[in-house]
């Protein structure tokens, strides 16, 4: 363990981490970074195959992007964002209102996505509240979903990974059993079916539609779950459903936007436009914490009243509009236009999927391979047949991800799940090397943990 790592344990308590962990894989200190790879301090190379968390869109120190931010502060690095604004925040959301699905028009700064979750539930209690549907206070959601780890956003999430020990101080939720499409009990298949399953949240709108506020859902990709992909029609079902029980439909495109799943936005896949709509992680390339919820001007104007009327959405964070994370956001936008990003991804797209099947599916232990854009979800099972999942207590991704480590590929499986969630600016031989690497620790893995079984 090299000096700058013995001083990180010292102080810093990481995220999503069992510290103990770190006495045998202590953290790896990164010096530098460059498109899809990090570089340690002792010269080691490292593909960011998961886009670190899944904000690195462009890859990293992409040199437009930087160019905007180092203009950008020597001009305003901060103001505050009540009754003040500035151009590059403006002009953030002008170009965005281009993008968006048609009717989303107002937006709401913050500082992360947890935030924005937070605020968008608030804001669907509060227009309720305004417009004399006081009895409408709880939300939805779908089973294994992920929100955020804030107490509400906790909340409305789904995976007890992250929320079994706080469920005492969670909010109720009204939870609805979501698409499984890998262990369909229908026996259907996601490329063809009905979405025989929209029968569950059916029943549940039917009993709890009229004191529901809004449900919250990850558009076609449950990312946290195991990065689970269901069809664009239960979108459509979804947006159906709420607009009769006037339910606010929350998508929270915090990682499926900015042409993740191969269009600028999930939505767009089902042609439908939420009511609020939460964004963060690629908004600004992975370079600055910023988010937005956006939302129509109907919801809008439920706010819009004399002060003394008490209507207003009394919610605020310090960084809110951050003009630095604005200008990345605008180049963000510049270079996906420009350089038709999201339209080359999308010709890449079937090579690396083609390529990750050929290689993972002869497995007996793969279950399934997913895809959505340049996503791919590796399942491994115990057994293909049944389906049934290695014990969370052999940690198979982790040991996985470690060997990764050593050849110079960070994977960060989600249990079971391995996946890459490349930069879209990803090319061939960057996904040959990746796919090879994950194979060949995939298969070292099984092999050590089918002599055990």
């Amino acid at each position: 363990m090299n000096d700058w790592a013995k001083k990180d344990l010292e102080y810093i308590w990481h995220p999503c981490s069992q510290m103990k962990d770190y006495e045998e894989l202590p953290p790896i200190v990164i010096d530098k970074a460059k498109g899809m790879y990090l570089y340690d301090i002792e010269g080691n190379r490292y593909a960011d195959v998961v886009s670190s968390w899944w904000c690195n869109l462009l890859g990293h120190c992409n040199p437009r992007i930087n160019k905007a931010v180092k203009e950008q502060i020597d001009r305003l690095e901060h103001v505050i964002f009540a009754n003040f604004t500035h151009k590059t925040a403006i002009t953030l959301c002008e170009k965005l209102s281009k993008v968006l699905p048609k009717g989303l028009c107002k937006f709401n700064f913050t500082d992360n996505g947890s935030s924005a979750i937070e605020a968008a539930m608030k804001v669907s209690f509060q227009y309720h509240y305004q417009t004399e549907n006081p009895q409408k206070k709880r939300f939805m959601a779908l089973s294994d979903a992920y929100h955020g780890e804030t107490i509400g956003a906790l909340s409305v999430g789904g995976v007890d990974l992250y929320s079994e020990i706080y469920k005492p101080i969670l909010l109720d939720i009204v939870r609805i059993e979501g698409p499984d499409c890998f262990r369909c009990p229908y026996g259907k298949c996601r490329d063809n079916c009905a979405c025989e399953c929209f029968e569950k949240a059916k029943e549940t709108f039917e009993k709890y539609g009229e004191e529901t506020a809004a449900i919250l859902v990850e558009p076609l990709l449950q990312g946290s779950a195991g990065m689970k992909v269901y069809p664009p029609l239960y979108l459509k079902k979804l947006r159906e459903i709420c607009d009769k029980f006037n339910v606010h439909l929350i998508a929270d495109e915090i990682a499926t936007g900015y042409g993740r799943t191969g269009k600028m936005f999930a939505c767009n896949h089902a042609g439908i436009t939420p009511d609020i709509m939460c964004l963060s992680k690629g908004l600004t390339g992975g370079y600055m914490p910023m988010a937005l919820f956006v939302t129509t001007q109907k919801i809008y104007d439920a706010f819009y009243a004399d002060y003394n009327e008490g209507k207003a959405f009394m919610h605020s964070h310090t960084y809110s509009g951050n003009p630095l994370a604005c200008s990345a956001a605008i180049e963000v936008l510049n270079i996906l236009e420009d350089e038709k990003i999201i339209e080359n991804a999308n010709l890449k797209a079937p090579y690396f999927t083609k390529l990750i099947k050929d290689k993972f599916l002869p497995l007996e232990n793969v279950g399934e391979v997913r895809t959505i854009g340049l996503i791919n979800a590796i399942e491994l099972v115990k057994n293909r047949k049944t389906k049934e999942p290695f014990d969370s207590k052999l940690r198979v991704g982790y040991q996985i991800y470690k060997k990764a480590l050593k050849k110079g590929v960070l994977l960060r499986p989600l249990g079971n799940v391995i996946y890459f969630n490349p930069p879209l600016v990803i090319e061939r031989d960057d996904m040959d090397f990746v796919t090879d690497v994950a194979l060949e620790c995939t298969k070292e893995v099984m092999a050590q943990q089918n002599v055990r079984l």
